[in-house]
């Protein structure tokens, strides 16, 4: 596996990744109204572009495909986690996160779906409350969560990906 910095390029593949997960994965947890409304079928791609590269934004590879992707501001808010549906439990979320949590921030936060609390809550995160959001008139529930990163910060304020 090959983790790199995103690439304007990539962004119609991260875009469809995103979608096809949300649509399979999560549809555990969220029903079909809700789904199309946090990923509906026509993304706007220069928004999402544009989103990504202000972050620091990596992708993980696997023999030329893009296979997942995760970006965080440089405030530590860590906005996307996302593995292709048919790359689960390869421990791609884990190497991903584990690239953007040595981004040097006090304590990172996320905004984690049902399906992606216990991944979180197993990494250290606390969920520092549940909310309801609305996505295009539709409500959806996830959490607020956060991790103390000061150590991470204090030992690697040089690391920059």
């Amino acid at each position: 596996m090959l983790i790199r910095k995103y690439q304007s390029s990539d962004c119609q593949k991260v875009i469809e990744l995103f979608y096809d997960t949300v649509h399979t994965i999560n549809a555990l947890d969220y029903n079909k109204e809700q789904l199309f409304a946090w990923a509906p079928k026509e993304a706007n791609l220069n928004k999402w572009n544009q989103s990504l590269m202000n972050n620091c934004c990596l992708v993980a590879e696997m023999d030329n495909q893009i296979v997942g992707f995760g970006d965080i501001s440089t405030g530590g808010y860590l906005d996307h986690l996302f593995v292709h549906k048919d790359f689960q439990g390869l421990g791609i979320a884990s190497n991903l996160c584990n690239k953007l949590e040595s981004i040097p921030s006090k304590q990172i936060t996320t905004h984690a779906s049902i399906t992606a609390k216990p991944f979180f809550k197993k990494r250290g995160y606390k969920v520092i409350k549940k909310q309801t959001v609305v996505r295009n008139k539709i409500e959806l529930v996830n959490y607020v969560m956060r991790k103390n990163n000061l150590k991470k910060h204090l030992h690697n304020t040089s690391t920059h990906v």
